[in-house]
């Protein structure tokens, strides 16, 4: 293979609201914490161990204002993207090193509200591509 691949697939938990800054051109961009989590069983001990590996989410435009305006902390999400890190200085002039998972595409596999009114495995799946219209947008909400 001569090509490379960048691709991230990732289902877990939000960890906290989905944060949204907004640009003065009309952009924005969304942040949110995703938790995944790893659980085994300790050969030695004859324990459950569960890992929980924390992921910075970030989604742009108006993918950014769904998410805001549907999921919530604890809801779980599908979600794919690129892994992309970021270098900056701190104050006292240290490198810092940030990665974060730019989503790329992202489905709803429950929110708190759904959760509340119907059945506990149901899933409400809205996808979002990058290269959608706002108009596409609306008519493929199940909501």
């Amino acid at each position: 293979m001569t090509g490379t691949l960048n691709k991230v697939i990732l289902i877990g938990h939000l960890g906290d609201d989905v944060k949204i800054h907004n640009f003065e051109g009309g952009g924005c961009i969304g942040r949110f914490p995703l938790a995944t989590n790893e659980t085994y069983l300790n050969k030695q001990t004859n324990e459950k161990v569960t890992n929980t590996e924390w992921h910075n989410i970030v989604v742009r435009n108006k993918a950014a204002e769904i998410c805001e305006k549907y999921l919530s902390k604890g809801d779980k999400v599908y979600v794919e993207g690129r892994i992309k890190t970021r270098k900056w200085q701190d104050d006292k002039g240290v490198d810092r090193y940030s990665t974060e998972i730019n989503c790329q595409e992202f489905t709803f596999l429950n929110t708190k509200n759904e959760m509340s009114s119907s059945s506990p495995n149901a899933e409400t799946k809205a996808t979002i591509q990058p290269n959608t219209s706002s108009a596409d947008l609306n008519d493929d909400l199940p909501f």
